[in-house]
């Protein structure tokens, strides 16, 4: 018998179907790794494995082993610090090419349409040192904490809200209030949609009381949720002592419930503001990667008397007190009142989520170079207030952009 080669049009079929196999695959895995599932080649830039491995063990060996050093990942020259290295630049990390995409959507998902586009922070100023910045940011004044859990039905057009429990919901150095209960009130109408049973205790209570509240699905995108707490004193009058508010379209209920503890502001403390800000905050597990969007501040009162001055802000990431990483946004000029529509990126494992915190600052730019800092914001789980209740939302809500109103406190 006589082997015969193929014909050259049925080999040209298997090249063209081998080529179109590999083009599929190739397609596939960019998809992948653009939605954030496949795993980067750049390591955290913001920690040091040897750390990590230090405080929580062989735990973390694995993500170590699973993405391997990059290039301008050496200590600096002069740091002989064991515990930490210094951040990468922006330019320097792969996330800086790839981000740009998500951060459009981001921009859809805040609304940002009458202020911008959104932009990517190209200030990742590196640390040469370890240095504490402590605890004295001041705290919002709360009172209490209350677990809430909801759900949307879309069939019946019902948001079904249920209080499960609540720990310190009055003073205890307060004797004036011998028992309290909750309302749940429709913003921005203020209208009443709930009120729980008097509580005798306000230390440990057990709520387990379920609310339906009729609600079109386009409600979801304008109304919010206020929890007030109230104390009733002997003469049987109610003083209102605690406040949360949730805004709906934060919280994604028409895909799925919401469970978190909120922490409730005193609302008979007076605290010295000096402006706000907006923060948006989102979390991407499958890429370990926290993302802050500085949006924008608004009735900024100046340091020293000044009449006008040029904000900026600076981002913090603390780890334990210590600052990690720090990003700036750029300055704006003789603004009370600026838009950023910044994007700050970290990359953030997993493992340590819950023993970070952020400290947002406004800062005024000053002729000599020098830099004044207006007010300060503290975010994270270790924090009280509107600081911890966004947090919480974040965790909640992960790899949904959750923004939220922050009073600035003057440092």
């Amino acid at each position: 018998a006589v082997a015969t080669s193929p014909p050259r049009w049925e080999m040209g079929i298997y090249a063209a179907g081998a080529l179109a196999l590999l083009g599929i695959a190739a397609v596939n895995l960019w998809k992948l790794w653009r939605s954030g599932g496949y795993p980067a080649p750049s390591p955290f830039p913001n920690y040091d494995y040897r750390y990590l491995e230090q405080k929580y063990g062989a735990a973390y060996s694995e993500v170590k082993h699973k993405r391997g050093p990059a290039a301008g990942s050496q200590r600096a020259p002069g740091t002989t610090s064991p515990v930490r290295k210094s951040s990468l630049r922006a330019d320097e990390t792969f996330e800086s090419i790839t981000e740009l995409g998500s951060l459009e959507l981001m921009g859809r998902d805040l609304g940002l349409a009458h202020y911008g586009p959104l932009k990517k922070s190209i200030s990742a100023d590196s640390l040469s040192s370890i240095s504490s910045i402590g605890n004295n940011f001041g705290q919002d004044f709360t009172v209490g904490q209350v677990e809430v859990s909801m759900e949307y039905e879309g069939k019946a057009a019902t948001l079904h809200v249920t209080l499960l429990q609540g720990k310190d919901l009055l003073e205890k150095e307060d004797a004036r209030f011998e028992s309290c209960f909750m309302r749940i009130s429709l913003l921005p109408a203020e209208q009443i949609v709930g009120i729980s049973r008097i509580q005798r205790s306000a230390y440990a209570v057990a709520f387990d009381e379920r609310f339906s509240i009729p609600l079109d699905p386009a409600a979801l995108e304008e109304n919010s949720l206020r929890f007030s707490v109230f104390g009733i004193d002997a003469d049987e009058r109610t003083v209102s002592t605690g406040v949360a508010e949730l805004k709906l379209s934060d919280l994604d209920l028409a895909t799925r419930p919401f469970n978190a503890w909120l922490y409730l502001q005193d609302t008979n403390k007076a605290v010295d503001t000096v402006g706000e800000i907006l923060l948006s905050l989102s979390y991407l597990p499958t890429a370990e990667r926290l993302t802050v969007v500085v949006v924008k501040a608004k009735n900024l009162v100046w340091t020293n008397g000044k009449v006008t001055a040029d904000p900026f802000v600076k981002v913090y990431l603390l780890q334990d007190g210590r600052k990690i990483s720090k990003k700036k946004t750029a300055v704006k000029r003789d603004d009370t009142n600026p838009v950023f529509n910044e994007a700050m990126i970290f990359s953030v494992p997993a493992i340590v989520l819950q023993d970070l915190s952020l400290r947002v600052t406004v800062a005024e730019c000053g002729e000599d170079g020098r830099a004044d800092n207006t007010g300060h914001v503290l975010i994270g789980p270790a924090t009280s207030g509107m600081g911890i209740t966004h947090w919480n939302q974040m965790l909640a809500t992960l790899r949904k952009p959750v923004s939220m109103w922050h009073p600035l406190r003057r440092n």
